[in-house]
């Protein structure tokens, strides 16, 4: 059984149980919705101490107006707009209201509604231009500091899945993502769990084992990458109740049976930690964060209470070994506890943690705002495209463009934002079935890139300006989407272009939501440029697509398909570079964007 079925259902049950404060805010003002080709993309004001806003739709004015359900099956909120609504028919008129958040159990007023149909003519091209003489600052990099890893013991792992070494092929993936996209640190659950013996009691009396543990973090280190340490799961000996675990391997999901030995465990750990690897080396580049999703009782089975209890504790313990240790949560489920933990916690937070799926992450500086906590860093340690384990759209192009749009949306508000993971060497609800079968990696077993993976990529291949970017037409900014930025260096100026929506019932794809976009930079010097163009789409870097031709249902590929494969496990040119001549300081580029996909524009000075 997936994790969080029946989610909505746990998510009432937790955050009604931990209450939080009540925020009234107003309904956003200037709500307008422009229709265009089976899109509608709706516009509002922005409210003071909105974390977000919740986009509803009702059949007439009369309502009853409900969420609009983008089928993300977490959080449906959104941070900010504009938002393109791609659920209804073209031609049949539907009524649009939104209401800001302030958490998501605290949903404000409606606004006034407005009406809007889609239609089916001909859609008007999008404009995108980009002003190579601006620089907006440094390009923000939200995917480097950190990526969500299956628990790190398995990254040791000699056993094999559809033939391929589990542990190898796991640290190849970790470096990979250090290498490629530049990440720092790792997240992962269970570095308390039995299988590295941290503890047992014998006679009664604690005995502490860290041997695991250093072999697993001396793994880490030696692929270049720093741990996220989250205190959990708890051991079988120090558990209240052993029986209550989760994921087939079993972690243990009770409160302690004695809080001074959960204190004692884990300040021991911590104070291990810093004695191993230097009181530098984990104050500056390593940080703690206590529990996962704590506010499902499918992770958690105390109370609110008890679980505020043992962060305190374990965030007490940490801060005993040395005060600049870094330490945060709640670590929660589809952004909650985030209010109701700032109220009740005793210890210093040195950031916020939590995680949501389906939607960009929610804007959480208005919450830190009202605790007086402004300025505590945000770091969004598990984020993805669906919470769902063995969901087909882990697989899509429609995944690696939410991952762009999330992206944008998280550049220059938070600190981190980390794909939930990095390989499908995973083995929460099971290790995989079958080459593709819905796993949440961006690489695959046997090391093949996923587009999520080329979106990461993409990213990360533009230059260190952001340059100023501004679209207009059918969708502009809502459906397509873009970021540009140069290099000062060597004059190398990148746009990055992306059609999709938050719609996963269009995860396969849309004619109709497919656009011409015309690309025109501007404030260039003038010159001959080399232009190149890298393209993913169902036709280009994309290997799962390849698989569904070639595969024929087989569960794993042959020697001949591994090949062919990975010979297709590139990022693609839409088309040879070529030369293009900018004259009074312009050069336009014109190309069809199907929906989804996503474009890399580069202009290298010859």
């Amino acid at each position: 059984m997936d994790a969080r079925t029946d989610f909505e259902t746990r998510l009432g049950r937790a955050s009604g149980e931990a209450g939080g404060a009540g925020v009234a805010l107003p309904a956003p003002g200037g709500l307008t919705a422009r229709p265009g080709r089976a899109q509608v993309t709706l516009s509002w004001e922005p409210v003071d101490g909105a974390a977000g806003y919740l986009v509803h739709v009702a059949e007439s004015a009369d309502g009853p107006f409900e969420p609009l359900d983008h089928q993300g099956r977490d959080v449906l909120s959104v941070p900010h707009g504009p938002y393109a609504d791609t659920t209804g028919t073209p031609g049949v008129e539907r009524w649009y209201a939104v209401a800001a958040v302030a958490s998501v159990d605290q949903v404000g007023t409606l606004s006034a509604p407005v009406a809007a149909a889609s239609t089916a003519a001909d859609a008007e091209p999008v404009a995108v231009t980009v002003d190579a003489g601006t620089d907006e600052g440094e390009l923000d990099r939200p995917w480097r500091p950190m990526i969500g890893s299956e628990h790190l013991s398995h990254a040791l792992s000699t056993e094999r899945t559809g033939g391929r070494e589990i542990g190898a092929e796991l640290r190849a993936a970790l470096k990979a993502a250090r290498d490629e996209l530049g990440v720092r640190t790792v997240r992962a659950h269970g570095i308390l769990c039995d299988d590295l013996g941290v503890y047992r009691e014998v006679d009664g009396q604690p005995v502490y084992d860290f041997s695991g543990v250093d072999r697993v973090y001396d793994m880490v280190l030696s692929l270049g990458l720093r741990p996220i340490v989250e205190i959990s799961f708890m051991p079988r000996d120090l558990a209240a109740d052993p029986s209550a675990t989760v994921f087939e391997y079993g972690a243990i999901i009770s409160p302690p049976k004695d809080w001074d030995r959960w204190y004692d465990l884990v300040r021991a750990f911590v104070a291990h930690l810093v004695e191993r690897y230097g009181l530098e080396e984990v104050r500056d580049r390593w940080a703690f964060e206590v529990w996962n999703e704590a506010n499902l009782e499918v992770f958690w089975s105390g109370t609110p209470e008890e679980f505020f209890r043992l962060h305190d504790v374990a965030a007490s313990a940490v801060k005993s070994v040395d005060e600049g240790l870094r330490v945060g949560g709640p670590a929660s489920a589809a952004a909650g506890w985030i209010d109701q933990l700032l109220a009740a916690t005793k210890e210093p937070l040195d950031f916020v943690s939590t995680h949501t799926y389906g939607s960009p992450p929610l804007d959480l500086r208005p919450i830190l705002a009202r605790h007086d906590r402004a300025g505590t860093p945000i770091w969004w340690t598990e984020w993805g495209v669906t919470p769902t384990h063995f969901n087909e759209v882990s697989e899509s192009v429609f995944a690696a463009v939410f991952l762009l749009r999330g992206m944008r949306s998280s550049m220059g508000r938070l600190e981190a934002l980390s794909y939930w993971v990095v390989s499908d060497h995973f083995e929460e609800l099971g290790r995989p079935p079958a080459l593709f079968h819905g796993g949440f990696g961006l690489r695959t077993v046997g090391e093949l890139r996923k587009p999520r993976w080329w979106a990461l990529a993409m990213l990360e291949a533009l230059p260190t300006r952001r340059l100023s970017v501004t679209a207009s037409g059918d969708g502009a900014d809502s459906l397509v989407e873009s970021l540009a930025a140069v290099d000062p260096s060597d004059g190398r100026v990148a746009a990055l272009v992306w059609n999709g929506t938050l719609d996963q019932s269009k995860a396969a794809g849309s004619a109709e939501l497919g656009r011409r976009v015309a690309l025109r930079f501007t404030g260039l010097r003038d010159g001959e440029y080399e232009l190149r163009h890298r393209r993913v789409d169902d036709d280009h870097s994309c290997v799962p697509a390849v698989w569904r031709r070639i595969g024929g249902g087989a569960a794993w590929p042959t020697d001949a398909q591994w090949a062919e494969l990975r010979a297709a496990d590139r990022l693609d040119e839409l088309h040879p570079p070529r030369r293009i001549t900018a004259s009074g300081g312009a050069l336009d580029v014109e190309f069809d964007l199907p929906n989804p996909s996503m474009s890399l524009v580069e202009l290298v000075p010859a």
